[in-house]
């Protein structure tokens, strides 16, 4: 599915970039960290039957500029303006790794305009000291070396037995990855090391929530999604044996299936 990022909304005097395809109720879509909303040309061309699909660029990221003083919440309130240029009083948000992260956010912020949630390969946890230490050493390294730090970081969210197979994705991942200035990395680096614990926001959501976790996730273990999947009123859970941080590249054929049961559920 081609999704075309042709709109724009000025947000904190910068654009940030969507598309807006499709007719229905709306999905939105948020992607990860060095991402942007490319990853989201992997959906099935009938994905959007009988939706309306909104992805959007998050700051710094793809087309999008970037800001000063990024935290989650600047970001979810940039996903809100892109809502309210669009007209769109409720969706269900969908967000990868760090899309989640912005997610969480956004529930906080703005609870009545969704009527699900999925955080595919995210959670709602902040980071523990030792991964703020690891998001400062980061910064580091990509001020240092932003290309080997791309080269090296892409193949690790993949489980390790599939780095092979998916060999000519992992590319296409660097590519994406290529497009995301330092100055965006660094943000989003530092928005994510000082993200607010929404664990509390779970276990008070009145919405469902779906789960997406892979059993080989380098980045986010499986233990820590199967305990915040208890905290909801409601929630599901999907886990992918063989998968790590990367299921649309990973698993398609059982991820999107499954979102677009969901949607259909929810919305």
């Amino acid at each position: 599915m081609k999704l075309s990022l042709d709109q724009s909304v000025k947000f904190s005097r910068t654009d940030i970039y969507f598309s807006d395809s499709g007719k229905g109720k709306t999905i939105v879509l948020l992607h990860g960290f060095l991402e942007s909303s490319e990853i989201w040309n992997r959906l099935p061309n009938d994905f959007s039957d009988p939706f309306r699909i909104v992805a959007i660029d998050l700051p710094g990221h793809g087309k999008s500029g970037t800001m000063d003083d990024l935290s989650m919440e600047k970001i979810a309130d940039s996903v809100k303006a892109v809502l309210d240029n669009c007209d769109i009083e409720q969706c269900l948000m969908v967000g990868h790794s760090m899309g989640g992260y912005a997610a969480l956010a956004f529930a906080e912020k703005y609870p009545d305009l969704l009527k699900g949630l999925v955080l595919f390969h995210s959670q709602a946890a902040a980071d523990t000291e030792e991964a703020k230490m690891n998001r400062t050493r980061t910064i580091r390294i990509v001020t240092d070396d932003r290309a080997g730090f791309i080269t090296s970081f892409i193949p690790d969210l993949f489980a390790r037995a599939s780095v092979s197979k998916f060999s000519e994705a992992i590319e296409d991942q660097k590519s994406i990855a290529h497009q995301t200035s330092n100055e965006g990395i660094i943000a989003a680096l530092k928005a994510m090391k000082e993200r607010n614990d929404s664990r509390t926001l779970l276990e008070n959501l009145k919405v469902p929530v779906l789960f997406i976790a892979g059993k080989e996730d380098k980045r986010i273990p499986v233990g820590l999604i199967t305990t915040q999947a208890a905290l909801p009123r409601h929630a599901e859970l999907l886990l992918l044996s063989g998968v790590g941080h990367m299921g649309f590249i990973e698993a398609p054929e059982i991820i999107f299936p499954t979102l677009k049961c969901f949607a259909k559920r929810v919305l």
